[in-house]
C-alpha cells in the first residue's frame, strides 16, 4: 500500500511530500529512498514499493520541493536530463540532507520505526554519504555516488555502517576519484566499498536504458543483506 504524506522540516517553517510505501504486515524498519536528480519519479517510487515487498517502511521524501515540486523526469529524455541536470546545480544539498533527516525521524517518531536506514542513487548517493557523516541513520547505502572525492574530509564522522556501490565505468566518476575513494575508505571500519567492473551510471535503475540486470541484481542482493544486517 503506498500514499503521499507531509512531512514538517526540521525548523518548522515549511512542509514537504513524501512518497510512502507500507509493507503488508509491521515493518522490520524504515528505509528512506534518495532520489536521483530526476525527482521521485516512477524508478523511485518502484525502488520503495521493492522495500515495502521485502518488509519495510520506504519514504521517499520530495527533495526538489523548494525548486518545484512533484518533480518527474525521464533520464532516456535529453530535454529532461538536462532540466535534471539545472535542477541539481540549484539544488542546496545540505538542506536536503536536513529533510532526509525530517523524514528520519518522521520514521521514528511518527511511525513508530526504532531502525531507519536510507538508501540514495547518483545525486542521492552522494546524499547518502553525508546523511552517514551527519545525521543519526542507522544504515546507508549509497549507489553511483557523485562527488565522494570532495567530501572525504567528512569520513571520521561517519560513526554507522555504510555501504557505496562504485561502477568502475561511470563517465560521472572517473578514475581519479574512485581512486580517492578506495584510498581513503577502504580500511574505515565503518565503511563497505563494492566495485563493478566495467558497468556505468545507472546501472542498478528500475526503469530505462542504463540498467544492466545482471549487475542491478547483485548490487541489490548486497544491499538487502547489509540492511537485514544492520537493520534487522
Amino acid at each position: 500500500m503506498s500514499e503521499t504524506v507531509s512531512i514538517s522540516t526540521l525548523n518548522g517553517d515549511g512542509r514537504f511530500d513524501c512518497y510512502l510505501a507500507r509493507s503488508a504486515g509491521a515493518p522490520r524498519a524504515a528505509v528512506v529512498v534518495i532520489q536521483e536528480i530526476f525527482g521521485v519519479n516512477a524508478g523511485i517510487r518502484r525502488k520503495c514499493d521493492r522495500l515495502a515487498e521485502d518488509g519495510y517502511l520506504a519514504l521517499a521524501p520530495d527533495l526538489f520541493c523548494r525548486l518545484t515540486a512533484n518533480v518527474e523526469l525521464d533520464p532516456d529524455v535529453d530535454s529532461e536530463f538536462k532540466t535534471a541536470l539545472e535542477l541539481m546545480g540549484r539544488f542546496d544539498q545540505d538542506e536536503g540532507v536536513r529533510d532526509i533527516e525530517a523524514a528520519i525521524r518522521y520514521a521514528r517518531n511518527v511511525e513508530g520505526c526504532a531502525k531507519v536506514g536510507v538508501v540514495g542513487y547518483c545525486l542521492g548517493g552522494r546524499l547518502a554519504f553525508m546523511t552517514a557523516a551527519r545525521t543519526d541513520a542507522d544504515a546507508s547505502v549509497g549507489y553511483y555516488a557523485v562527488g565522494i572525492d570532495s567530501l572525504l574530509r567528512e569520513k571520521h564522522a561517519i560513526a554507522r555502517p555504510l555501504m557505496l556501490h562504485i561502477p568502475t565505468g561511470d563517465h560521472f566518476v572517473g578514475p581519479e576519484a574512485q581512486k580517492a575513494m578506495h584510498e581513503e575508505l577502504d580500511d574505515h571500519p565503518k565503511v563497505t566499498l563494492c566495485d563493478y567492473p566495467g558497468l556505468d551510471h545507472g546501472f542498478a535503475t528500475e526503469i530505462g536504458r542504463r540498467r544492466d540486470e545482471q549487475g542491478a541484481a547483485l548490487a541489490d542482493r548486497r544491499t538487502a543483506e547489509f540492511f537485514a544486517e544492520h537493520l534487522g
